[in-house]
């Protein structure tokens, strides 16, 4: 008993080295290629200094990161049963009477493990971090810290439609930059187009700052401040604008339940809060499909044969995850079936092979 503990234990530490170091060696690249953007997107900017933008980055990376989690598992997976065969310990379990599956269960529970600790854990750090880093550098930096996402917004107030237009967000579109609203009367007749340098929305109203106002029938006019009226709170700013990556596991409910009792479709927010729930089993899955790609190199060669086959295997499940997103998004399917049905999938092809493979 004591001997077969010892060596469970012994595989499902190297296992988590193996998916921590490839975990650690993405972030390191990722956070370079990630700091040279914003040096070349900042460089020019009045206040510009490469410790500030350094920090910026290392706020933004976590974020980023959760999506190389699952590539993570299965390629330091690989590399954990490729070495594990290759030192002959492998060999040397089956050869005790060890089947494939009692020196795969540490690592099924090593991914189950850190899936679960990368939903309760990781994901609220993440966000948070991410918040932060708005909370803590002026609109300069926040400007930095956004891609280039244009978000366009129709929406109703009291002296008719207006279609707003912005180049950048914070705050989860509660902040906007490079503004540019499109104003109709009640008749639905163009009034007069308003650009700002940033709006924040406040109550039934969008506040812009340092305003251009254009009209069919006057010269521009500029204003310090100004406001448009709207119909529209924060929750409806946030469901239309804001990105679910950007809200933290523990506040996902909430905001679906809220935007449920509004009347409003929760399909983006309810996909990423069953994606989370689903990260275990995909990480699980990522460990079979390493097995089944892996352990028979062990017996019968072909090192470039199994990189291939586990490369094929993780994009064919990034196509498939990514289509499953797009779908559930968009409410076509059910975001509960698009966010499980990736990990069931790949779960069940495992499964499949590595039956095939020693007991077929």
């Amino acid at each position: 008993m004591t001997v077969g503990f010892t060596l469970w234990r012994y595989f499902a530490v190297r296992f988590l080295l193996s998916i921590l170091g490839l975990f650690l060696f993405a972030a390191v690249l990722i956070y370079i290629f990630d700091f040279l953007e914003l040096v070349r997107r900042g460089g020019d900017r009045e206040g510009f200094t490469v410790m500030r933008v350094a920090l910026i980055s290392l706020l933004r990376i976590p974020v980023l990161l959760e999506q190389v989690l699952p590539f993570a598992t299965l390629f330091g997976s690989i590399l954990a049963f490729v070495t594990l065969s290759r030192s002959l310990e492998i060999v040397i379990a089956r050869a005790s009477g060890m089947s494939v599956w009692q020196f795969t269960a540490p690592a099924l529970i090593v991914a189950v493990t850190v899936g679960a600790l990368a939903i309760v854990v990781y994901n609220p750090l993440a966000v948070a971090l991410k918040d932060n880093s708005d909370q803590l550098f002026g609109n300069k930096e926040k400007l930095l810290l956004q891609a280039s996402n244009n978000a366009w917004l129709r929406q109703d107030g009291l002296n008719g439609e207006t279609i707003l237009h912005a180049s950048q967000s914070t705050d989860q579109g509660l902040y906007l930059y490079d503004v540019t609203i499109f104003a109709f009367d009640k008749s639905g007749v163009f009034r007069e187009r308003v650009e700002a340098r940033e709006a924040m929305l406040g109550d039934e109203a969008w506040r812009l700052k340092d305003v251009t106002v254009y009209t069919t029938d006057d010269d521009p006019k500029e204003y310090a401040s100004y406001l448009v009226s709207t119909y529209l709170g924060s929750l409806e700013v946030r469901q239309s604008i804001a990105s679910p990556e950007s809200v933290s596991f523990w506040d996902l409910p909430r905001l679906i339940e809220l935007a449920r009792r509004s009347g409003l479709p929760a399909y983006r927010y309810t996909l990423q809060y069953e994606t989370l729930f689903a990260r275990p089993l995909l990480l699980a899955a990522m460990v079979l499909i390493a097995a089944a790609v892996s352990l028979r190199v062990s017996r019968f060669g072909g090192l470039g044969g199994m990189i291939l086959g586990g490369i094929t295997a993780g994009f064919m499940l990034y196509v498939l995850t990514e289509l499953a997103k797009d779908l559930g998004g968009a409410g076509i399917v059910s975001p509960v079936v698009a966010a499980w049905s990736p990990g069931i999938v790949a779960t069940l092809m495992g499964f499949t092979i590595l039956l095939y493979q020693e007991d077929g």
